[in-house]
């Protein structure tokens, strides 16, 4: 069950219309490495995992959705002013022809989100190394899209996306020490 409190996670401001820069965005999106495929695949992982994790990947995986509708916001803040002409110089083009201003589930380079993103193994470590490394990707992706602008108003929200994704990686090698710790822990039935 969530409560949901009607505003974002963390402020989302943009101080220009930047087509280009949304463009990069939704790569976190619907991208291999985005918050959709982060959010699915924890919140599915969490039905095999061990009792002393599953809160963790339910947390998680629900704060994806969060930085989900994050991303959305910058997208539509970055794009809401922008010309047709704009978006195609932008290589939205396509985008707007199909979905007009609505978002869709893709990367940046136009490829369609896919079920292929989610890793689940029914095993725990595996699982989890799977998860450290796609936020551990995701981080990745972040510095580059701070990179990628000069917009410090964007930058500002993109660096609090990129230290969340320190913080779940970080709690997520902490999961793979419990099950570990759990493993190697005498069995007496």
């Amino acid at each position: 069950m969530w409560v949901y409190d009607k505003k974002l996670q963390y402020p989302v401001r943009v101080s220009k219309c930047d087509p280009r820069m949304a463009k990069y965005l939704i790569e976190q999106y619907g991208g291999a490495d985005g918050e959709l495929a982060a959010a699915l695949r924890y919140l599915n992982q969490r039905y095999t995992i061990p009792d002393q994790v599953i809160g963790l990947l339910t947390d998680i995986g629900t704060e994806e959705f969060a930085h989900l509708e994050m991303i959305a916001t910058m997208v539509y803040k970055l794009t809401k002013d922008a010309t047709p002409r704009q978006l195609e110089e932008a290589g939205l083009g396509e985008s707007f022809v199909n979905h007009g201003g609505a978002l869709f589930y893709n990367n940046a380079s136009g490829v369609p989100w896919t079920a292929a993103y989610i890793a689940a193994k029914n095993d725990p470590l595996a699982d989890l190394y799977e998860d450290i490394a796609a936020e551990e990707k995701a981080r990745a992706t972040y510095q580059w899209l701070i990179d990628m602008t000069d917009d410090v108003d964007l930058q500002d929200s993109l660096k609090f996306l990129r230290e969340r994704e320190i913080v779940h990686a970080l709690r997520f090698k902490e999961a793979v020490e419990i099950i570990k710790a759990d493993r190697e822990q005498q069995k007496v039935f």
